[in-house]
């Protein structure tokens, strides 16, 4: 099986971050869904509603039922994986910066607490994403940003700024009541040998379908 990067907050939680590497070798369902940069949230029971070819338009998933794995892809944007293993209930979160100040991470804590959990159990850990010192952003999409999260930006280039992705979702977290929190502090951009990179391909005008995928679940 392929190794994924685990987190050291979700002890006998089944979970992992992958690498380039892919996932082979993962046992057990692992259900998706189509990631559109939303704050939207389904809830997976036990009959899933749904397949790989039709799967509903959200950005995060949360569940109480075993033996099932939630699948997010992630390429820069953050991958988030949440716990409350007192309650049996786990979430994974895709959030780029749009579904993030959209408040996708509160609404999966929200969609878990109507599971069972409580938030201030949760533990989230936060995967491989763009760092600061690879995310340059321009002045409309400062713009987007309350003057509160200006410590989120770095000055950079003329009209630029170095936008800090893992720290806004930590801090969206922090404000959502999740207190335990673990970020991994893996750039996607700048570790080519390790993880694939949206932003990267781009710019040198290579293949941007690379995706890392990473997953939750509950043992059986």
């Amino acid at each position: 099986m392929a190794k994924l990067l685990q987190s050291d907050l979700l002890p006998g939680i089944p979970h992992g971050f992958s690498t380039r590497d892919g996932i082979d070798g993962v046992a057990g369902p692992i259900v998706r869904v189509k990631q559109i940069h939303s704050a939207k949230v389904v809830t997976v029971g036990s009959q899933t509603p749904w397949n790989d070819v039709n799967p509903p338009q959200a950005d995060a998933m949360v569940t109480n039922c075993t033996g099932v794995w939630l699948g997010i892809v992630t390429a820069d944007c953050a991958p988030v994986l949440l716990a409350d293993a007192n309650a049996g209930v786990v979430g994974a979160a895709h959030a780029g910066w749009r579904g993030a100040v959209d408040g996708v991470l509160a609404n999966t804590i929200e969609a878990m607490e109507a599971l069972g959990a409580r938030r201030e159990r949760i533990s989230a850990a936060i995967g491989p994403c763009i760092a600061q010192a690879s995310y340059e952003v321009d002045a409309p999409f400062r713009e987007r940003f309350d003057e509160a999260h200006g410590h989120h930006f770095e000055p950079g280039k003329p009209d630029h700024w170095q936008f800090d992705l893992p720290g806004f979702v930590e801090a969206s977290l922090t404000q959502a009541g999740v207190t335990s929190i673990d970020s991994l502090a893996r750039d996607t951009y700048c570790e080519e040998d390790c993880f694939y990179s949206y932003r990267r391909a781009t710019h040198r005008g290579q293949d941007t379908g690379g995706r890392q995928t990473s997953l939750i679940g509950m043992e059986i």
